[in-house]
C-alpha cells in the first residue's frame, strides 16, 4: 500500500506538471501571437501618403524658423524705435547684461594673477615669452607673448583670437606677432579652450588613429563635446574663451610701458571674431577691436539680398553645432550680433570681412552707423573686406585665410595709425617650428598642474550644486519640492501645459486585448503630437493609464516593448504611445550627431531661449490632461514611462575617437529619461524610465549623446529630483554610452512595477 500509494501520488504529480506545462505553452504561444499581432500595428497616425505625414518630419524646423522671424520682427522694431544716445544705452545695457548672464558664471576677478614664463626665444627686433596664465583655479592658458626687443616708452598691445582652423603657432600669427614687435608693439596670442597644447582629445597627428581622419580638424569639431559638457553645469564655451582673453588683458596690462588706453583686440576670421566681438563688449579695457566676420552677413562672401532684412535677416545667427556663433538666450533677450559690436561705440571697431562685401547689402551696417552716430563717432567705424568668396578657390582673387593673411592686415594699418599713432609696420616672417613656441616644458609640468577640462568640471558642478542647493537645507519637504520646480523651471524654459488641443481623431483598430484609437493634438499652430491610445477590452470601469515616450517614438515600443504593452493591457491598463515633438513621427531626422539636423534644431531652440526638453515637457503634460479628462480614464492613476530603444556600446569598445571617423560609437538617448522623471516632479505622477545618462558625462571628452538630451545646468540645478510618487530608472549609461548599472527590471516585471504604482 505504502509503495503503491507513493507511486499513485507520484503519478499524479506528474500528471499535474504535464498540465500545468501545456498551460504555459498555450499562454507562451498566444503571448507570441499578440507580440506578433502588436508589431505588425501600423504605427503611423496619418497615412503615409497623407500630405500631413510628411510635414511631420519638418515641423520642428518650420517652428523654429517662425519664431526666429518673429523675434527679428519685435528686436528690429525694437531697435528702430531708439532714436537718441540715451534710448541707445538704455536698450543696449539691458541686453549686453543679458548677454553676459547667458555666458555662464565668471569667477571673481584675480587680484594677482600667476604668470609664468617657460622660455625666452630672440628674434631680429623681437622676443618672444612662451608663457602660462592661469585663468581659474590650476587651469592655465598656453600663450606666446611678443615683445620689441628694445621696449618703447609707450607701447600699444594687441590679443589676437585665432580661428578655429588652427591654435596660437600657425604660420600667418607668427607673422603678425613678429611684425607689430619689430614695430614695438606688445602681441598676445592664445591658446583658445580646446586648441593646441589646451585640446581636449589625443589625436594629433596621423599616427594617433589607424584610419584616416581629418587632423587638423579635430580641435575644431571637439567644441562640440566640450560646448555640451560646459553647458549640462550651466556654462558655455563661448564664456571661458571670453574670461580667458580678459585675462590675457591682464597679461599685457602686466607689461613694462604698456599703454592702457591703446589695447587693440583682433578676432581672426573663421570663430575668431565671434569672442573677440563678446570680449569687446563686456571689458571697457579694449580700446578697440577687429572682429572678423562677425557682426553682419553671417557666411563671408555672401552677397544675399533679403526681401525684409528686419524679419529674415540672420541676426542672431542661425542653430549649428558650432555654439560660438549661435548664443544661446540670443533671440530671446535681443543680443543680436550687430548689438553685441555696435556695444563697443564710441570706441573704434573695424568691421573686417575676409572676403568680398557690400554696405549696402548688408542690413548690419547702417545699424552700426546709426550707433556710432548717436556719439558722433562715425568715423570711429570702417569696414574692410577681401575679394571673392567662401566658396571659391584660393588665389589672387580669393582672399582665403587662416586667421588674418598679409592682405587683410594692409587695411587695418592705416586705421591704427590713424586712431592710436601706431606707425605702419614692415611685414615680417620668419617662421619658426611649433615646438619651439609650446609653452608646456618639462619643468613646468613638474611645478604645475596642466588640467583639462574633464578634469575641472566635476569638481566644478559639484561646488556648484552645493553652493546652489544651500536653501535647501533650511526647508522642509513640500518647501524643498516647490524650490526646486521653480529652479528647473528657470532653465526649462516655458513648460506650462497647452490648454485646450485641437484634437484630431484618426482610424481605429482591434488589436491582442484591446482597441487601438488614433489621435492628433494640435498644441498650437504649427505644433501637433501624434498618438496612439489602447483601451483594453471589456472594461466596465475607468481604468489607470501607461504613457510611453521614447526618441523612437510609438513605432519603437511597438517593436521594442511589446511584451510590455500586452502585460499592461492584461491588467486592465490603458496604454498611450505619444510622440512629443522631436520624436517618433516628428523626428528632425534619424541622426543625432554634432551635424545632424536634431542638433541644429536643438540650438536654434536655445537661442530662441527654448529648451527641446522644455517644449516636451509642455507636450507630455499637455497629453497627460487630456487622457485625465477623457471617458473611461481614471486621471488619478496615470503612469509614465521613459525608454531608450539606442544601440549601446560594449563595456570594451574603444570610444577614443576623432569626431570624423567612420563608424563612430553609437549615441545613447537618455532624453526621454529626463522628461520623465520631469514629469514625475511637475504632474505628481509614477515614473519608470531606461537609459539616463549619469554625471561621468563630464569625466571624459569622448562623449555620445545629443544635444537636445542636454539641458543648460541641469547638472548643478535643484539637488536631486524629489517626489511624491515612486520612480524607478533601470540601465543608466555613461557619458561613452556604455551600461554604467546593469540591474534592471525585466519589460514585463517594469511593467507590473508601473501598475503596482498607480493602483495604490
Amino acid at each position: 500500500m505504502s509503495q503503491s500509494g507513493n507511486l499513485t501520488r507520484s503519478g499524479a504529480s506528474r500528471g499535474s506538471s504535464m498540465r500545468l506545462l501545456f498551460v504555459l505553452f498555450v499562454a507562451c504561444v498566444s503571448f507570441a501571437s499578440m507580440a506578433a499581432d502588436f508589431r505588425d500595428i501600423d504605427p503611423d497616425v496619418f497615412p503615409k501618403d497623407d500630405p500631413r505625414a510628411k510635414e511631420l518630419p519638418n515641423m520642428m524646423r518650420a517652428d523654429a524658423t517662425k519664431r526666429m522671424k518673429e523675434a527679428n520682427i519685435r528686436e528690429s522694431k525694437a531697435f528702430a524705435e531708439v532714436t537718441t544716445k540715451e534710448q541707445w544705452e538704455k536698450y543696449r545695457d539691458v541686453r549686453i547684461q543679458k548677454l553676459k548672464e547667458s555666458l555662464g558664471t565668471f569667477p571673481e576677478t584675480p587680484k594677482d594673477m600667476r604668470v609664468e614664463v617657460t622660455r625666452k626665444l630672440e628674434g631680429d627686433g623681437y622676443v618672444i615669452h612662451n608663457l602660462l596664465y592661469a585663468t581659474r583655479s590650476n587651469f592655465w592658458v598656453s600663450a606666446n607673448l611678443y615683445l620689441p626687443a628694445r621696449i618703447p616708452d609707450r607701447m600699444p598691445g594687441i590679443i589676437i583670437s585665432h580661428s578655429h582652423h588652427t591654435p596660437k603657432t600657425h604660420g600667418e600669427l607668427q607673422d603678425m606677432g613678429m611684425t607689430w614687435a619689430r614695430s614695438g608693439v606688445a602681441v598676445l596670442i592664445p591658446d583658445h579652450l580646446g586648441h593646441g597644447e589646451r585640446r581636449q582629445h589625443d589625436f594629433v597627428t596621423e599616427k594617433d588613429y589607424d584610419k584616416p581622419f581629418g587632423v587638423s580638424r579635430q580641435d575644431y569639431f571637439f567644441r562640440y563635446n566640450s560646448n555640451m559638457q560646459l553647458s549640462a553645469v550651466g556654462e558655455s564655451l563661448m564664456g571661458w574663451m571670453v574670461w580667458d582673453l580678459m585675462r590675457g588683458v591682464d597679461v599685457l596690462l602686466k607689461q613694462n610701458n604698456i599703454d592702457k588706453d591703446r589695447i587693440i583686440m583682433l578676432g581672426a576670421v573663421a570663430g575668431g571674431g565671434d569672442p573677440a566681438g563678446v570680449t569687446a563688449a563686456l571689458d571697457s579695457r579694449i580700446s578697440c577691436v577687429v572682429p572678423y566676420n562677425f557682426g553682419g552677413l553671417q557666411q563671408a562672401g555672401s552677397q544675399n539680398v533679403h526681401e525684409n532684412p528686419d524679419r529674415d535677416a540672420a541676426w542672431f545667427s542661425s542653430g549649428s553645432w558650432e555654439s560660438t556663433r549661435g548664443l544661446k538666450y540670443g533671440a530671446r533677450d535681443g543680443f543680436a550680433h550687430y548689438i553685441i559690436v555696435g556695444a563697443v561705440a564710441p570706441r573704434p571697431v573695424i568691421f573686417a570681412h575676409e572676403f568680398s562685401w557690400d554696405g549696402e547689402k548688408d542690413p548690419a551696417w547702417p545699424r552700426l552707423q546709426k550707433i556710432f552716430g548717436f556719439y558722433g563717432a562715425t568715423d570711429k567705424l570702417i569696414s574692410i573686406q577681401g575679394k571673392g568668396a567662401v566658396t571659391g578657390p584660393g588665389g589672387p582673387d580669393n582672399t582665403h585665410c587662416w586667421h588674418i593673411g598679409a592682405v587683410h592686415r594692409k587695411d587695418i594699418y592705416p586705421a591704427l595709425k590713424e586712431w592710436f599713432d601706431m606707425s605702419i609696420p614692415e611685414e615680417y616672417s620668419k617662421r619658426l617650428p611649433i615646438s619651439e613656441l609650446l609653452c608646456w616644458t618639462a619643468d613646468a609640468r613638474a611645478e604645475l598642474q596642466s588640467l583639462k577640462l574633464q578634469d575641472v568640471l566635476p569638481k566644478y558642478a559639484s561646488d556648484l550644486e552645493t553652493a546652489r542647493n544651500k536653501p535647501l537645507l533650511k526647508m522642509n519637504d513640500a518647501e524643498r519640492f516647490d524650490w526646486q520646480r521653480r529652479e528647473w523651471a528657470k532653465i526649462l524654459g516655458n513648460i506650462d501645459p497647452f490648454g485646450k488641443p485641437k484634437v484630431i481623431e484618426g482610424k481605429t483598430d482591434e488589436v491582442p486585448g484591446g482597441r487601438l484609437g488614433r489621435f492628433v493634438l494640435e498644441m498650437e499652430p504649427g505644433i501637433v503630437v501624434p498618438l496612439l491610445l489602447i483601451m483594453p477590452e471589456d472594461t466596465k470601469i475607468k481604468v489607470p493609464v501607461a504613457v510611453m515616450i521614447a526618441q523612437d517614438g510609438k513605432a519603437g515600443f511597438i517593436r521594442e516593448r511589446d511584451e510590455a504593452i500586452g502585460t499592461f493591457l492584461k491588467a486592465g491598463v490603458a496604454v498611450c504611445l505619444v510622440d512629443v515633438r522631436g520624436t517618433g513621427e516628428t523626428q528632425p531626422g534619424a541622426s543625432a550627431g554634432r551635424s545632424s539636423s536634431r542638433t541644429s534644431v536643438s540650438e536654434t531652440n536655445l537661442i530662441l531661449g527654448q529648451t527641446v526638453i522644455g517644449s516636451q515637457l509642455r507636450d507630455l503634460r499637455t497629453v497627460i490632461r487630456w487622457l485625465s479628462s477623457r471617458e473611461g480614464i481614471d486621471g488619478k492613476r496615470v503612469g509614465v514611462w521613459g525608454d531608450s530603444f539606442a544601440k549601446v556600446n560594449l563595456s570594451n569598445a574603444n570610444v577614443v575617437m576623432p569626431l570624423d571617423a567612420d563608424n563612430l560609437p553609437a549615441i545613447s538617448e537618455p532624453g526621454a529619461a529626463e522628461l520623465v522623471s520631469l514629469a514625475g516632479m511637475y504632474e505628481e505622477v509614477p515614473v519608470y524610465f531606461r537609459g539616463a545618462i549619469d554625471h561621468s558625462f563630464l569625466s571624459s571628452p569622448y562623449i555620445y549623446c545629443p544635444h537636445d538630451a542636454i539641458v543648460p545646468g541641469a547638472a548643478v540645478t535643484g539637488g536631486r529630483f524629489d517626489f511624491p510618487k515612486p520612480r524607478r530608472g533601470d540601465l543608466w549609461v555613461n557619458g561613452h554610452n556604455q551600461i554604467s548599472d546593469n540591474k534592471s527590471l525585466s519589460p514585463q516585471e517594469a511593467a507590473n512595477w508601473l501598475i503596482r504604482c498607480m493602483k495604490n
